[in-house]
């Protein structure tokens, strides 16, 4: 969700400016991928080096923030979407907290789609909080050692009960992870866009899902084995 404060220094407005329209940015999106039947979405709303802005621009953005959970909690329940956050929770304000806890209670039930909410967060923190928690059990003879494997260990990070992304989305034309599911992403196809965030519109995630459609996803295999996978299940079925 890059491009915000480029957006509105395009159009001599001021920053806020620039987020309102991300929110916007963000229901159409929400409700585009739940036509198309996306079963999780993901949004980097807010990362741990967000704290460092300005007092005002992050005041204004848990303003904003609060403001999406008051509006979309019951458009999202009539679409069957449960929210989730992610990060370090703690360092949001309380009435933030409290809202974000009301809609992810609210929506609990919801099965058509998860939108995630990743909130102060940072992929490296998440990996060292998964860590220690994990250390913390083994001491505590809650977990096996030697039974530590990939399965055991996304259970500890906040994604855990989640699929791994399949597309990862850049605006703007950033081209880098900028500490957002570090771990999750290890297999995840890229797709960059120039559109800044307050400009992507449905046809901008057409065509993101359009192209990652058209790729092959190989998965450490060669193109071949692929091929023959492909072949192998096209006459079983």
């Amino acid at each position: 969700m890059d491009g915000n404060g480029r957006w509105a220094q395009q159009r001599a407005l001021p920053r806020i400016a620039g987020h309102q329209a991300g929110v916007e940015a963000v229901r159409q999106t929400v409700e585009t991928c739940r036509e198309l039947g996306v079963s999780v979405l993901t949004l980097y709303a807010f990362s741990r080096e967000n704290w460092q802005r300005p007092k005002w621009e992050v005041k204004a953005l848990m303003g904003l923030l609060s403001q999406y959970l008051r509006s979309e909690i019951k458009k999202l329940k009539e679409n069957d979407i449960a929210l989730r956050a992610i990060g370090n929770l703690n360092l949001l304000p309380d009435k933030v907290r409290e809202l974000l806890a009301r809609a992810e209670k609210e929506t609990a039930e919801c099965r058509a789609m998860v939108l995630n909410l990743a909130l102060s967060y940072s992929g490296r923190s998440e990996i060292i909080r998964a860590v220690r928690n994990l250390v913390q059990d083994v001491r505590q003879g809650k977990v096996d050692a030697e039974g530590i494997d990939e399965v055991l260990f996304e259970k500890y990070l906040f994604t855990r009960g989640l699929p791994d992304p399949d597309l990862l989305i850049r605006t703007s034309g950033e081209y880098r992870l900028s500490d957002f599911l570090i771990y999750q992403l290890a297999y995840a196809e890229i797709y960059v866009t120039k559109t800044l965030w307050p400009d992507f519109r449905k046809k901008d995630l057409v065509a993101a899902i359009a192209e990652y459609q058209n790729r092959e996803r190989r998965f450490g295999l060669t193109g071949e084995q692929i091929r023959r996978q492909n072949n192998l299940s096209a006459k079983r079925s």
